[in-house]
């Protein structure tokens, strides 16, 4: 999946007619269903679609409390004396918070021991208490004053004098480096033990979201290759989906690519229009309450050739390889290898190599679109229960096509199960 959903996202805007803009890699929550106007041209397959988001679960107060004591154990076992947050996925994971970065910092702060605390701006204070719900600590600073001492005072009056703080990955640099000035005392080390920690395995109740996630995302998918029509331009093909999940009640989009370009695996920036023999590759995602999908589809609009089919095929082959690889306990490794031996055996790569399969199998999913851990050469982690990933060995030959099927799948104490049925044929990708 493209790490940056900004350009398909904006492709997809331009054809229905607003400004649909969404962080790298993740989506915000729903879609605001009243500033989108509806085309007048939608084919029936997508104008039929309802919202799929009723019955939808949040995560609760009680399980986000849980993930906060999850990580104060962390916290204990990796010597940290506090972690630092600011908005972001991490943020909105322990706190359900959403709240925009800018040049003013707004951020919390939670200790290894107490309660949390959390700093912001003074002019935006009720606000912030509006949305709030853990920890009634809350340190402001007026536009003349510096944050970075509020996070010092909340270090000293949590006890922590001497010791480690840990930063959560996102945070920018000029934050980390106030910050380190006003408590200079103290060691700053990388919060992922912790972050990552919880966040790499999902619960009954984000598994859930992820399901319905990748539920909708399949029907607009379906609904949007019935939209195919010979010069078609990429982007009424992205603006179709992007409509699609609209009517489904969220919000997302896709790249597409066609003919040579599918090659590409995050797409060309060449203009491209449909054409009968063409491979048509999709890869886009959508969220439900935070919670991503991420799903590649590649056909061909027509009769795909013999050469097609084979490519198509052997694709298949190693994405059922890796699947079968992603047993509980074997190395994150594992499932790279067996997917890229699939491919290496045709004839193709060795290694990264094109023609060939040029990046990881896989990566880990949930709040973000890429997020820990890795299918990839090289990562011993051991695979466990609760953890999600994509699969998607890519063949790219470049000149001619390239052929990507992406699944997500989720960690089952028996072992791997995907969220999505795998796209059974070139012919019939969605059965």
């Amino acid at each position: 999946m493209c790490t940056d959903r900004r350009d398909f996202l904006r492709a997809s805007a331009a054809v229905i007619g607003t400004a649909l803009v969404a962080p790298p890699v993740s989506f915000a929550n729903t879609t605001d269903t009243e500033s989108i106007p509806q085309r007048q041209d939608i084919p029936e397959s997508i104008r039929r679609l309802k919202p799929m988001t009723t019955g939808v679960v949040p995560i609760s107060d009680d399980e986000r409390s849980a993930r906060i004591a999850k990580a104060q154990r962390l916290m204990a076992e990796h010597g940290i004396d506090a972690i630092y947050i600011e908005p972001g996925s991490s943020l909105f994971y322990f706190t359900g918070v959403r709240w925009s970065t800018s040049e003013r910092m707004f951020a919390v702060v939670i200790p290894r021991r107490g309660e949390l605390a959390w700093v912001c701006p003074k002019f935006e204070e009720e606000r912030a208490r509006e949305l709030i719900r853990f920890g009634t600590d809350i340190r402001t600073w007026e536009e003349d004053a510096s944050p970075y001492r509020r996070v010092a005072e909340i270090f000293r009056d949590r006890g922590i004098r001497a010791g480690k703080i840990g930063i959560e990955e996102r945070v920018r640099f000029f934050l980390f480096d106030g910050i380190r000035k006003e408590a200079s005392a103290l060691q700053f080390v990388s919060a992922t033990p912790v972050t990552a920690g919880c966040r790499m395995f999902k619960s009954p109740a984000e598994i859930a979201l992820l399901q319905r996630s990748n539920d909708i995302l399949l029907v607009a998918y379906r609904a949007t290759w019935a939209t195919m029509r010979d010069e078609m331009p990429q982007q009424e093909f992205a603006g179709n989906c992007a409509t699609a999940l609209h009517n489904l009640g969220v919000e997302g989009g896709i790249f597409c690519s066609f003919g040579k370009y599918t090659a590409f695996p995050h797409g060309s920036v060449t203009p491209q229009t449909l054409h009968e023999g063409d491979v048509v590759l999709m890869d886009g995602g959508c969220s439900v309450e935070g919670y991503q999908s991420d799903i590649t589809r590649t056909f061909v609009f027509g009769q795909p050739t013999q050469r097609q089919r084979g490519i198509w095929n052997l694709e298949r082959k190693a994405q059922d390889a890796g699947f079968a690889a992603a047993k509980v306990g074997a190395p994150c490794e594992t499932v790279d290898a067996a997917a890229r031996k699939v491919i290496t055996d045709a004839g193709f790569g060795p290694d990264y190599k094109v023609p060939g399969l040029p990046h990881r199998t896989g990566h880990g999913i949930g709040l973000d679109g890429h997020e820990w851990t890795n299918f990839v050469r090289g990562n011993n982690t051991p695979i466990q229960p609760g953890m999600c990933f994509s699969d998607e060995p890519t063949i790219a030959i470049y000149g001619e096509f390239g052929i990507r099927l992406e699944d997500c799948l989720y960690i089952t104490p028996s072992g791997p199960k995907f969220f999505t049925k795998q796209s059974p044929s070139i012919d019939q990708p969605f059965g």
